[in-house]
């Protein structure tokens, strides 16, 4: 019985099974996603992502250590350059095993293993969520600019009422103003008259 063994040792020896291992880490970063059976997905997870947490120090000490497991020159100067400043913001979860259909040959589990970071699909579905929260935010804000131009066209014809009903009022003060010396004429057209009547009197006396 395996009480207590969490060890998955794939059918390998133990050196067979390292060896596989390190080849498989290897082709994860240099290609960032590869594809196998599902026990030997799982098995790699539990390698490659130590070693991708040592990678955000870059010291010699760490890079001799990623070294002695990796054994390839090229897949460590990728994996603290390139990779390294991928993961540098989050604190484990490196990779995705993502599930396939079965094998046809002898109807094995098989699998995606792939560094989340690399994965554009994913990241574009985030990003367009992230748009959806912000824009469910600004909804209030949002109404209150749509209220605000719609207050200023309702106060638009309010004001052009209000010219059109003080043009009239404009208008009648002219018409006032001329009336005025019109009234001033009648009496002086009576005032002659007047004066006539004065003479008459005078001549008649």
């Amino acid at each position: 019985m395996r009480h207590g063994k969490k060890v998955n040792h794939l059918g390998r020896t133990d050196s067979h099974r390292k060896a596989m291992l390190a080849n498989m880490a290897s082709s994860l970063i240099q290609h960032k996603r590869i594809t196998t059976t599902l026990a030997k997905a799982k098995a790699l997870r539990g390698y490659v992502e130590p070693l991708l947490t040592k990678s955000k120090n870059d010291t010699t000490h760490s890079r001799r250590t990623v070294f002695s497991y990796l054994q390839d020159k090229d897949t460590v100067n990728i994996l603290f350059r390139e990779v390294a400043e991928k993961i540098a913001n989050r604190p484990g979860g490196y990779t995705r095993i993502v599930k396939l259909e079965n094998r046809l040959g002898d109807n094995a589990e098989m699998a995606i293993i792939e560094l989340v970071d690399y994965n554009t699909v994913y990241g574009k579905d985030a990003e367009a969520k992230t748009e959806k929260k912000s824009t469910r935010r600004r909804g209030g804000a949002s109404k209150a600019k749509a209220a605000a131009p719609a207050a200023e066209k309702a106060a638009a014809p309010v004001a052009a009422e209000e010219t059109v009903e003080t043009a009239p009022v404009a208008e009648a003060a002219p018409a006032v103003e001329e009336t005025a010396p019109a009234a001033e004429e009648t009496p002086s057209t009576e005032a002659p008259a007047a004066d006539d009547k004065e003479e008459n009197a005078e001549k008649g006396e």
